[in-house]
């Protein structure tokens, strides 16, 4: 990955956000100070500032599901992708869309999850067999 992409927005508490994306998701924490703190997420920055969140609906249609939007999150070799799907799940994760496979068969498939973080924030993690099919077209 020649260039890490970097994403900020607003968390409602840090200290619940630095448990959640470090514990959760395996995020390791960088610099901070009283009011943001940065993490890498998957060879990615993120900064979490102290803020209200941004608005979200659920206006993505993406096959038979209403996606909430926007919304930010990562893709993975499909291997770390269940890993980090079976250790959501044993945690408990309160899922939007649960662990599955869509476009099965088609170019293009890929397996996702969507949840929020504590401040509502929504993620969706794909996983891919193949990643050179990112960009797969029909």
């Amino acid at each position: 990955m020649p260039h890490p992409f970097h994403l900020a927005f607003n968390v409602r508490d840090l200290d619940v956000a630095r448990d959640f994306y470090s514990t959760r998701l395996n995020a390791r924490e960088g610099r901070s100070t009283d009011t943001w703190v940065d993490f890498e997420f998957y060879g990615h920055q993120l900064s979490l500032h102290l803020g209200e969140p941004m608005v979200t609906s659920d206006t993505g249609h993406v096959g038979d599901h209403l996606v909430p939007m926007p919304h930010f999150g990562v893709v993975l070799p499909l291997k770390d992708w269940t890993d980090l799907a079976d250790r959501l799940t044993d945690q408990n994760t309160d899922f939007i869309i649960e662990p599955s496979v869509r476009f099965q068969g088609e170019a293009g498939e890929q397996w996702t999850m969507f949840f929020r973080d504590p401040s509502g924030n929504p993620i969706e993690i794909k996983g891919l067999a193949d990643n050179a099919d990112i960009f797969a077209r029909p």
